[in-house]
């Protein structure tokens, strides 16, 4: 699934009036209807007072008709109107005409703190003040009455986005954004609802299909691709009945150090589980005895070195590599590490101490092979493209330095999103439990044991973050999310698989 723009989605609009000869009123009135169905196929009813807080512009307009069509359905409703400009919209006014005709009880128009109602902790808050068009943060006696329904112990639901939140700009005021229970987004999901600093805002959202032109959205390139379970079974490759462990490629895992070699029997064994045919492990000296007990299906390279890599060396040619967990920053390392880059045209996954060292020593990004995956984490990714101002700027930069470096950069976190140039891939799996040592380690193998068996370098890493989320969920379910270690998300990668098959589920289901 896609995620537009504000631009585009304005644009599909005026493209979807258009070519199906409506109105825009009469886009309004379906996704009014949209909303008013979800509501009416959860409450059936029920006599709960709901609140119906609408702005003047078109968001405003959708509150009316889904505030119109519950009265008409006789729900308890009281509806206001935000007044805090002089200016409507022509279909606010239009749906504004068509709620007085319904009702003896018209909207009331706010316009001070004084006019904020009194609401109870069993009522329902409908959020339609301000949609994807909010450019600036709300103000004033608007941003008191945000805070004063966000202090509400109410349900609240929001249309679109929740109100104060840009689709796809940064926050300018956190302190003037309803957070939402649940949001009702139109069509796709926005930008904001996948990012740590807005994320928290929209709660759980569904997305609601209002008809929008579908050759136009299929031509868009929007601003990222989200990465459902669906997405991800069409990423699989299915396995010959008469292949071998040669047919599925020999990864080389260049891990640990001394006091640090859990690194090391993390991304070996990820990449055993995700399927790779072979694994080697490079590891220094003091490693040997831990990595042939610890995984007895994998080789075992040292360094000459007893605590530490100092000369990568080995005498077979592997179909990926995997390196920098836990192998430190010394200069011997660093001179290593070079030396690596200079003389491999293997598909490469680049992670934790490999990218502190390329931080520290930029020359080497010049080594750096082409299409390598690079996995950091917040930070060793402000290291190495710089402090950033919000997320939005965030994204920009590495959007650069994917471009300039020609690399791929898997941004580890909550929503981890794969960028490749100006593609944006947003994983939808997973949850806080992974938020533990060693989980980047797992994810570093799992994309090395994909790229040993022949998926795309973008694809494995896309592939590879959305099964490790799977794992991880299949961990946490098990033993809830304060109980998950790395180890126990390498072994699910299996079950990951398993799991990437069962009947579907719905496709977007986000929580804060």
């Amino acid at each position: 699934m896609k995620i537009f723009s504000t631009a585009q989605l304005y644009e599909a609009d005026k493209i979807t009036a258009e070519k199906q000869e409506i109105s825009f009123n009469e886009l309004m009135e379906r996704a009014g209807t949209q909303i008013f169905n979800w509501f009416h196929e959860r409450l059936q009813g029920a006599p709960v007072p709901i609140h119906v807080f609408c702005g003047i512009g078109n968001n405003g307009g959708d509150g009316l008709v889904v505030a119109r069509l519950l009265i008409e359905n006789g729900y308890n409703v009281k509806t206001y109107i935000v007044n805090y400009s002089d200016k409507r919209s022509k279909d606010f006014l239009v749906n504004y005409d068509r709620i007085k005709n319904v009702t003896k009880e018209w909207p009331l128009l706010m316009t001070a703190e004084e006019d904020f109602p009194k609401m109870t902790p069993d009522d329902i808050i409908l959020d339609a003040m301000f949609g994807i068009g909010c450019n600036r943060a709300p103000k004033g006696w608007v941003k008191k009455l945000i805070h004063y329904i966000n202090a509400q112990p109410c349900f609240k639901l929001s249309i679109d986005v929740p109100s104060g939140l840009c689709a796809n700009e940064p926050l300018e005021d956190p302190e003037a954004v309803i957070l939402a229970n649940h949001t009702l987004t139109f069509q796709a999901p926005k930008l904001a609802f996948f990012l740590p600093e807005t994320g928290r805002f929209p709660g759980y959202f569904d997305v609601l299909d209002i008809g929008l032109d579908k050759e136009f959205l299929a031509s868009s390139l929007g601003v990222a691709t989200i990465v459902s379970k669906l997405d991800a079974q069409k990423m699989y490759k299915q396995r010959d009945k008469y292949s071998h462990k040669g047919t599925y490629g020999h990864s080389l895992i260049v891990a640990g150090s001394y006091g640090a070699m859990g690194a090391a029997i993390l991304s070996t064994k990820a990449a055993f589980r995700i399927g790779a045919g072979k694994v080697t492990a490079f590891v220094p000296e003091c490693g040997y005895q831990i990595m042939q007990s610890t995984i007895p299906e994998a080789m075992v390279i040292t360094d000459n070195e007893d605590d530490m890599i100092t000369a990568i060396q080995y005498d077979f040619e592997p179909t990926s590599i995997a390196v920098g967990m836990g192998i430190g920053t010394e200069k011997e390392t660093v001179t290593a590490l070079k030396a690596l880059f200079k003389n491999t045209n293997t598909p490469i996954v680049i992670d934790a101490d490999a990218i502190n060292c390329i931080s520290e020593n930029k020359e080497l990004l010049k080594l750096v092979p082409k299409n390598a995956i690079l996995t950091p984490h917040l930070g060793e990714l402000e290291r190495l493209v710089g402090k950033w101002k919000n997320d939005y700027d965030k994204l920009e930069r590495v959007k650069s330095f994917s471009k300039k470096h020609d690399v791929i950069v898997v941004i580890k976190g909550a929503n981890t999103i794969t960028v490749l140039g100006d593609q944006l891939y947003i994983n939808t799996s997973g949850n806080p439990g992974m938020a533990t040592a060693g989980s980047g380690d797992v994810l570093s193998g799992a994309i090395a044991g994909l790229l040993s068996q022949g998926y795309d370098p973008l694809i494995a890493s896309v592939f590879g973050v959305y099964l490790h989320g799977s794992a991880g969920n299949i961990v946490s379910q098990a033993i809830s999310y304060e109980g998950t270690m790395a180890g126990d998300i390498a072994a699910a990668l299996g079950e990951a698989y398993i799991e990437l098959f069962r009947k579907e589920e719905p496709e977007i289901e986000a929580v804060q």
